[in-house]
């Protein structure tokens, strides 16, 4: 009965795939163990890993967010040009922290007093948020002066504690406490109750919109910290940057099992998720795949996620 529960849950199955294919790319390359290596796979996972949580939540409550790529481009542009005219890092950083979580509660707002779909509110915002990225930034990249009054910024997207990149204990963190939230407290379960049956959640006294408004908060917050990492880690505001990222953001709880249609899934499967999709990254690059396959296979690993969850559910 504990292995059945365990195939069932929905980071099973990325797990496996996981171990499997880390376990088979150390033994054909010893290149793929090195510390170096896993280092690069830290910092290149880190961003979306962060976006990913937040993006978790709105897919569980039956929503989704097409606009986070474009959003972690703004609060890019917004921390760097602070930075570039000399205010204290601490109002950069809190400005991003600002812009994103300003960002996720228009979409709530829409979502929720505008009756528009989320498909649609986030495909606005996407096309909002980039274009005032550009506006503000004149269509230029930012860049952050090399100054050492502007390390510790610099640090949170390039340093190491403790030998592990900085990136990744912040998108550690994120995702621990987005993991401690769906599973430990009321709003969790309120999250799973309007993701499952809306209508059900309402007649049973879940307050359904401050629950949706939440949510889109919460994922422009962590889709703001993902921006601020990426900025310190390029030394530079991009306007043009995270292009894709929502999808990626996407296929990574997809992955890690959690569903479309809303009511299921979990941050820990969204993290093996996205470890996966870097390691497949990773493993193509050392056995020398073009570009466009990789891109094909994680496209494929997607819809084949999606058709094992299905089967998955009919089994049981």
């Amino acid at each position: 009965m504990r292995w059945q529960k365990l195939w069932q849950a929905e980071w099973a199955a990325p797990l496996i795939a996981l171990v499997s294919l880390s376990t088979a790319l150390s033994l054909y390359d010893p290149n793929f163990r090195k510390l170096e290596n896993l280092s690069n796979i830290g910092f290149q996972t880190a961003v979306i890993v962060t976006l990913a949580a937040g993006q978790t939540l709105v897919i569980i409550a039956g929503g989704i967010d097409l606009s986070v790529g474009s959003v972690l481009a703004l609060v890019g542009v917004v921390t760097a040009l602070l930075l570039a005219a000399e205010k204290p890092i601490s109002l950069a950083v809190v400005s991003g922290l600002l812009v994103g979580a300003g960002c996720g509660f228009i979409n709530g707002f829409l979502v929720t007093k505008g009756r528009i779909p989320p498909f649609i509110a986030t495909l606005g915002m996407m096309g909002v948020a980039r274009g005032l990225a550009l506006v503000l930034s004149k269509a230029q990249n930012v860049f952050i002066p090399q100054e050492p009054r502007f390390e510790p910024f610099l640090e949170l997207g390039t340093g190491r504690l403790l030998g592990i990149p900085i990136p990744f204990l912040i998108a550690a963190i994120v995702a621990t406490l987005t993991e401690l939230l769906l599973s430990f407290t009321r709003f969790g379960r309120y999250v799973y109750a309007v993701g499952g049956n809306r209508e059900a959640a309402r007649l049973s006294g879940i307050p359904v919109h401050s629950v949706l408004m939440l949510v889109f908060i919460l994922c422009g917050l962590t889709t703001a910290i993902g921006g601020i990492v990426e900025t310190a880690r390029l030394s530079v505001g991009q306007p043009t940057g995270g292009q894709l990222y929502e999808l990626h953001a996407i296929a990574a709880a997809v992955i890690g099992g959690a569903s479309l249609a809303g009511g299921r899934g979990s941050v820990l499967g969204t993290v093996l998720g996205a470890l996966l999709m870097a390691v497949i990254r990773n493993g193509s690059d050392l056995l020398n795949i073009p570009y466009e396959w990789q891109q094909v296979i994680l496209g494929a690993l997607v819809v084949l996620a999606v058709l094992f969850d299905q089967w998955r559910r009919r089994v049981a």
